[in-house]
């Protein structure tokens, strides 16, 4: 495990909504580059980059034409490797986005696979052996090639999947078993990507639909094989490197080979509980964070605990504010809310993740026309709000021209006003980033325990090592029978102690030192 995860807070790009710096209305590398300086003063010594690769854009990138080359949109390879150098020399890492279950269906290999002749690339993809064959348990693009046959996608019909084989195997005329040989050239493939990126300074890669490789694969048992096998190429050639996936199972991907999983906001889970969970009948928020005090923190604890305890021999799992695919979290919250809930999530163990904007309070932008295949997601995609000048110091750029519109409110939140004011959200997630920052018992694989936390109830509290840490989102007082002796080295809101008890006012969080 390379020592400098344990302390890694990583900051989420998305580099079409950044930062422009030549005025073509469009995130760029060289924006990047430029506002480093901000990523650094924020706390963040990590950076994870959405897609960069050249793209048709029909997912945003997430639909590569060409894995070793930087979308000219965003500039030239010369300007990534520079990017590299400029963070190492400021103590930055940085992953870029690896997407290995699928291409374009524009990328070079897909339209040598599609010919109707034998080649080089007929096995790179997923086809039956018949466009009469369309099984319906698969997702597959029919009669639209050359070639007699469908091929199998993995997310939209221009994303075909890459073949590396199947784990159980149900039509033996098509399907080619994980262990065949031109099943392990799509791995080998992915490696030398890997390698072209590693070689010129990228410290690991997050890693998109993770547990998406091998088909039939219910366990993932196949897949796991394949990523410890990367691994293993990765501990050998690149040790300080890192993969993070995107699978929300730690305890199956961290075995699988990954020094990270994200835990991910799916329906039911503990990280829905406690920022997005709603009533299916009335549409009534009823997250732990929600405010009201109707939420249920055990439905959270039964189920983070369980991965957590499963896991943490092995590496990291990750929280996240948000991200590229989910509603930023001022769509259910106002900033007090943001605040406790920022505060939780940079104090628990694992290696926390904030995307862009989300420290200074940037909305979710509701009922924006898709943008590159981004749908309900493309609220969240808007570029960040830098200052009160044009575009809100996005982009120089015609506002017709932008990626997609700014937050045209007069409200709007900009790094250059909240800088101003010592008690906004972004001066709070710098203080509680510094500190967990300054004490080992709050990094990545400090000792975590549960002290109070039962159904339907407040507040919640937990302990890192020498540190109790209490959190109240409701807007009443609540008292644990929780008995500490020592003093807040971090508070929002207000709290008291007895013999017996810790109480905290309304909406409230504290961070308490028992050396």
């Amino acid at each position: 495990m390379p020592k400098w995860l344990n302390d890694a807070v990583f900051y989420e790009i998305y580099p079409q909504s950044f930062y422009d710096s030549n005025g073509d209305g469009i995130g760029d590398i060289n924006g990047i580059t430029e506002k480093l300086g901000y990523v650094k003063s924020l706390g963040c010594n990590a950076i994870w980059l959405n897609p960069c690769f050249d793209s048709p854009f029909r997912d945003a990138g997430y639909d590569i034409r060409d894995y070793k080359l930087v979308a000219p949109r965003y500039g030239t390879n010369a300007d990534l490797a520079n990017l590299f150098d400029k963070a190492h020399s400021m103590g930055i890492k940085i992953l870029l986005d690896l997407v290995p279950g699928h291409t374009s269906d524009t990328h070079k290999w897909f339209t040598e696979s599609k010919k109707p002749g034998k080649n080089e690339f007929s096995n790179r993809y997923i086809w039956t052996d018949s466009v009469w064959e369309a099984p319906p348990q698969y997702r597959l693009e029919c009669g639209i090639t050359d070639r007699d046959g469908n091929y199998m996608v993995n997310f939209f019909s221009s994303q075909p999947a890459l073949n590396y084989g199947f784990y159980e195997i149900t039509h033996p005329k098509w399907q080619l078993p994980y262990t065949h040989s031109e099943c392990k050239k799509t791995v080998e493939a992915l490696k030398d990507i890997m390698r072209f990126w590693l070689d010129m300074g990228c410290d690991g890669f997050r890693v998109d639909m993770a547990d998406s490789l091998v088909k039939n694969d219910d366990d993932k048992i196949a897949t796991g094989k394949i990523w410890q096998d990367i691994r293993k190429m990765m501990d050998n050639e690149y040790p300080e490197c890192v993969l993070i996936s995107e699978w929300s199972c730690p305890q199956r991907a961290l075995k699988s080979g990954f020094h990270c999983d994200f835990y991910l906001d799916h329906r039911g889970n503990g990280y829905n509980a406690l920022f997005r969970y709603t009533d299916d009948e009335n549409g009534e928020l009823k997250s732990f964070f929600g405010g009201k005090g109707n939420g249920d923190i055990t439905l959270f604890t039964n189920d983070y605990l369980k991965r957590y305890l499963e896991s943490k021999d092995y590496g990291y799992m990750s929280f996240f504010t948000c991200n590229h695919d989910t509603p930023r979290m001022t769509r259910y919250f106002d900033e007090l809310q943001c605040k406790l809930a920022y505060c939780m999530i940079f104090t628990m163990p694992g290696v926390p993740f904030l995307y862009y904007g989300d420290e200074i309070g940037m909305k979710y932008a509701e009922n924006l026309q898709s943008k590159e295949g981004g749908f309900h997601r493309t609220g969240t995609r808007t570029p960040m709000q830098w200052s009160s000048g044009r575009n809100l110091g996005f982009s120089c750029a015609p506002g017709e021209a932008l990626y997609l519109p700014v937050d045209s409110s007069a409200d709007a939140p900009t790094v250059e006003n909240r800088l101003e004011d010592k008690d906004s959200l972004l001066n709070t997630v710098k203080r509680i980033i510094a500190l967990r920052h300054s004490y080992e018992d709050l990094h990545a694989d400090g000792d975590f325990e549960i002290l109070y936390a039962e159904k339907n109830c407040y507040p919640l509290v937990y302990k890192r090592g020498k540190f109790i840490i209490a959190v109240n989102p409701s807007c009443k007082k609540a008292s644990a029978p929780v008995s500490v002796i020592g003093n807040d080295i971090f508070l929002i809101g207000g709290y008291t102690l007895s013999k017996t008890s810790l109480t905290l006012d309304e909406q409230s969080f504290v961070i308490l030192s028992c050396d």
